[in-house]
């Protein structure tokens, strides 16, 4: 998921080493299957491939694994082709807006559990178009910011084609078009960088702070359910909660 990024390098971080890490490589392997099976085995000419085989290394999903997702993707197997994209978009509490992104092979089981999730915590699914225009798809690379000069960093991620650097709590956030997230991520590593996490994301344009402990919790309840969800693969959010108030939350 995506809103606050300190908040998404920290669920980035639980989530390499979560005890559910079987369900993330589920996910992460649906998504290569359908992006080879859509547009062909070689990264290079897909994409979308590209781009999941990103999201899969950055939670250090072994090699085997993704090659594994490649060659069903772009084989004969038919699990693929049973899979649809489905966005869902709508508001959480304190008026946040939410997109959910889900691979599912029945729309009607994934929009009633998608549903019964926002409205169980005071949140409400809208329609098509209700919160998209709120935000842009980007590419994302999270560098750890323990001694790292900001300008070295920013050089190094330009030769890669990234837009922008900005620092947010113990992280950077690069930036970049959605087709020159491998580049920056290979332009970043190879200058020495740690990168934490590489993947597509919904960057939100405006965001709505959320000052409130327990209006944090329950923003925080309600993504942490739609992420739970196993034909759910995003979760973006517009939330920006004081640092001060996460950290607490998280505690």
């Amino acid at each position: 998921m995506s809103g606050h990024s300190k908040w998404s390098s920290i669920k980035h971080k639980k989530g390499a080493a979560d005890a559910k890490r079987g369900k993330l490589f589920s996910k992460l392997s649906r998504a290569i299957i359908v992006a080879a099976k859509e547009g062909g085995g070689n990264p290079a000419d897909n994409l979308a491939l590209q781009n999941a085989i990103e999201k899969a290394r950055s939670y250090s999903m072994p090699k085997d694994n993704i090659d594994r997702a490649i060659a069903k993707g772009s084989g004969a197997d038919a699990d693929a082709s049973a899979f649809e994209t489905v966005v869902y978009e709508g508001f959480g509490p304190s008026g946040v807006a939410v997109i959910v992104e889900a691979l599912t092979d029945n729309r009607n089981r994934t929009a009633s559990d998608v549903r019964h999730v926002f409205a169980k915590n005071d949140g409400n699914l809208g329609g098509s178009g209700a919160v998209a225009w709120l935000f842009e798809r980007r590419g994302v690379v999270v560098v750890d910011a323990n001694g790292v000069d900001g300008d070295e960093l920013l050089l190094a991620a330009a030769d890669g084609g990234a837009e922008d650097v900005e620092l947010d709590g113990s992280s950077y956030e690069v930036t970049s078009a959605p087709e020159q997230l491998a580049a920056v991520r290979e332009a970043v590593q190879a200058a020495g960088f740690t990168v934490e996490a590489a993947e597509l994301t919904m960057v939100p344009k405006t965001t709505v702070e959320v000052a409130d402990e327990g209006e944090a919790k329950k923003v925080l309840r309600l993504i942490d359910q739609l992420e739970d969800n196993d034909d759910v693969q995003d979760v973006f959010a517009n939330f920006d909660i004081p640092e001060r108030i996460l950290e607490s939350v998280e505690g």
